[in-house]
């Protein structure tokens, strides 16, 4: 923490723990001041005079920098209370004018314009935000229901405002060809910009600069800037990232809501793009961790072929339903049983009953071990450059061996972790994804064994069956080159529509793509990926 700079933590921890006090001590002080008393009988949402007296009454305490006063107009007095404070002192935010919209309902948009001061530097900043106006649950009263993005809506728990020298110089991000990669021309960029200057920013050559940020609480994420009052000098930090394909993947995922994609370079491990279309910032392209659905099927067959069970030519039947201890796995509707499939012929129409039929031939730890060993899986060890999960493949016994199979279960996977898995199937070797050389800063990669050729072959050739003639067929369809892929939908429990997995490889990419509530392998992920590979020639 830099000298100088205060920083105020929102505790959304803290908060539960006291927000029913808040509410009982305005009670009291309600009641020796006589105020209140027809507000505690009222019931229902807020009328609309109540939401805006509220509103005025919370926004003309914040523009005059009174900070508790203004959190005493909200649901959680004690939460509020230190950002609202802060946002004078810490952010160095003065001249406030906030601008209310036309309400809708009890929700009201606003327009915020202040100045930032620090050091005899000013500069302008304006944004909008809206908040909701909710009954209070003890004091009965209208009140703003408290969350730190009404302060700004980039704010989350535990995030703070702060104004200084920033806390790592900025730098001038460039990809494999020297093109300057900023969050302007890729939105999604951003938040892994943030993470790239954050590790790397001293060793780059830069100077830092005076800046607003949001310091960010949870999991240790980098800062992420707002305004920059005084620029510091970039440093420039080469990545393996290709300008092409990341404007691909920009494009793709924006089709789809909360949908994530990476592709890598088999023959180096190299990250050649990463976009995420999401709300919340949240990289879920690296450090996404749901059930990969039936992709997962790459490293199962793997296991029954490296374990002598069966080979691509060899049995794996298709009934319609398999029942491993009590629990009883089918097929999607629309697919034909066939007694006698081959593993090839089950993995290009995804057929789940053929991998369940074989849980009891596997041991418990068989795909654990398969994940571990040879495709480099779950062992906490990649240093990819910036914060990755790594899947995770764990022993289960019981009814999860049958449904580990079929990528449901306990196993998860990112995004990244699947394109990595088909850059495996691809080449036979691991090679631990990286999106910074790691010459750079001499981190340690991550190793495994690999696969045998035998097994790399047969891969291949069902994984080019499958985008050939199998389940990817439609979205493969029109890409030249050597390719192949592998569908993939899992189903969550509260959601309507399975998350939605592909994964595909074409020439020297590979690629794998996520889109929560997508359906079908095919409805929502694969074209996200068949437009990236398009840039793989």
């Amino acid at each position: 923490m830099r000298k100088g700079v205060r920083v105020t933590i929102v505790s959304g921890v803290f908060a539960a723990l006291v927000g029913g006090a808040g509410y009982g001590a305005y009670n009291v002080l309600s009641a020796l001041s006589g105020d209140g008393g027809s507000d505690a009988v009222r019931t229902g949402p807020p009328s609309g005079s109540e939401v805006k007296d509220t509103t005025g009454k919370f926004f003309a305490a914040w523009e005059k920098g009174r900070g508790a006063e203004a959190a005493s107009f909200t649901n959680n007095a004690a939460d509020a209370e230190p950002l609202l404070t802060a946002y004078g002192k810490d952010a160095h935010l003065t001249d406030v004018s906030i601008t209310p919209g036309a309400a809708t309902g009890t929700t009201v948009p606003f327009t915020v314009r202040a100045t930032v001061s620090y050091d005899g530097r000013s500069k302008p900043l304006a944004y909008k935000s809206r908040l909701t106006v909710v009954r209070g649950e003890t004091t009965h009263r209208a009140l703003v229901d408290w969350k730190p993005s009404v302060v700004h809506p980039q704010l989350g728990t535990g995030d703070t405002l702060v104004t200084g020298e920033s806390a790592s110089p900025p730098i001038e991000a460039v990809d494999r060809d020297g093109n300057v990669l900023t969050k302007e021309k890729y939105p999604s960029l951003g938040p892994i910009l943030d993470e790239l200057r954050s590790k790397y920013g001293d060793k780059a050559g830069g100077t830092p600069g005076v800046e607003l940020t949001i310091r960010h609480q949870a999991g240790g994420a980098a800062d992420t800037t707002l305004l920059t009052l005084a620029e510091g000098k970039a440093g420039k930090l080469p990545t393996t990232l290709s300008a092409r394909a990341q404007a691909a993947a920009e494009r793709a995922v924006q089709k789809y809501a909360e949908s994530s994609v990476v592709a890598v370079k088999p023959s180096t491990g190299e990250v050649l793009a990463v976009a995420n279309h999401r709300d919340d910032g949240f990289n879920a392209a690296f450090l996404g961790e749901l059930a990969p659905g039936s992709t997962m099927k790459i490293v199962s067959s793997a296991t029954l072929i490296d374990n002598k069970i069966t080979t691509a030519n060899g049995p794996a039947p298709c009934p319609p339903t398999a029942t491993w201890q009590s629990q009883t796995f089918s097929n999607l509707k629309d697919l034909t049983p066939d007694e006698h499939a081959t593993l090839s012929d089950s993995f290009a129409r995804s057929c789940n009953t053929a991998f369940v039929k074989y849980a009891d031939e596997v041991k418990v730890d068989s795909l654990h071990k398969e994940a571990e060993e040879r495709f480099g899986l779950g062992q906490n060890n990649w240093k990819v450059g910036i914060p990755s999960f790594d899947g995770r493949v764990p022993a289960s016994g019981g009814p999860d061996t049958a449904a580990n199979l079929i990528g449901q279960g306990q196993v998860q996977m990112s995004p990244l972790n699947m394109a990595s898995v088909t850059a495996t199937a691809m080449t036979g070797a691991f090679r631990q994804p990286v999106i910074v050389s790691p010459r750079l800063d001499d981190r340690e990669l991550a190793t495994a064994r690999g696969l045998p050729t035998g097994t790399v072959q047969q891969l291949r050739t069902m994984m080019n069956r499958t985008a050939v003639s199998g389940t990817a067929a439609g979205v493969m369809r029109g890409l030249g080159g050597s390719i192949g892929a592998k569908t993939g939908s899992a189903e969550v429990d509260g959601q309507t529509k399975s998350n939605s997995w592909f994964t595909g490889y074409r020439n020297d990419m590979a690629a794998a793509a996520m889109t929560q509530d997508g359906g079908h392998g095919i409805d929502a992920a694969g074209p996200i990926v068949a437009e990236v590979l398009r840039t793989g020639g």
